[in-house]
C-alpha cells in the first residue's frame, strides 16, 4: 500500500466518495471548492492511502502554530472507507500523518471527534495514545 498526497482537482475529486462517509453533508461541488481554499489558505494537505489503484483511505490536515500547542498538525479529516475499516488502516494513516509532522518539524498531533463516535474516541485513546485534551465549542451561523 502507498500513501500519496493529493494535488490536483482530478485526485481532489476521486477521494470525494471516501470523504463523503466522512463529510455526509457535502456534496461534490463544495467538497471541491472548501479542499482548494483550504490548500490555497491554509496549506491543507491531503493524502490518499492506495490499494492497489483504490483510495482505501483519505488524511486532511493542516500545519499549525499557536501558543496552547505550539507548533503542531491538525487532522481535520481521517476516514477509511466502509469496506476496509477494521483492517489496521487507520492506525497506518494516523501514523503516517505524525511521521509527517515529525518530518515537518512539528511536535505535536491534535485532532478532534465528533460526541456520538465513541468508537473513534476508544482508537484514539486505547490504540493510537491521544489524550483527550479539550473540549471544541461551536457557534453556528455568526
Amino acid at each position: 500500500m502507498d500513501i500519496v498526497e493529493l494535488k490536483t482537482r482530478k485526485e481532489i475529486t476521486q477521494a470525494f466518495a471516501v470523504v463523503n462517509e466522512l463529510r455526509t453533508h457535502l456534496d461534490l461541488n463544495k467538497y471541491l471548492e472548501l479542499v482548494t481554499e483550504a490548500m490555497e489558505t491554509d496549506n491543507y494537505h491531503m493524502f490518499a492511502m492506495m490499494e492497489e489503484e483504490e483510495i482505501v483511505a483519505v488524511a486532511g490536515l493542516k500545519p499549525m502554530v499557536t501558543l496552547y500547542y505550539g507548533r503542531f498538525v491538525w487532522v481535520n479529516d481521517l476516514v477509511v472507507t466502509s469496506e476496509k475499516r477494521n483492517n489496521g488502516y487507520g492506525e497506518i494513516m494516523l501514523h503516517f500523518v505524525e511521521q509527517w509532522a515529525a518530518q515537518n518539524k512539528y511536535d505535536h498531533v491534535a485532532l478532534s471527534s465528533g460526541l456520538e463516535k465513541a468508537q473513534a474516541h476508544k482508537f484514539y485513546q486505547e490504540k493510537m495514545d491521544y489524550d483527550k485534551a479539550s473540549y471544541v465549542f461551536l457557534k453556528k451561523n455568526v
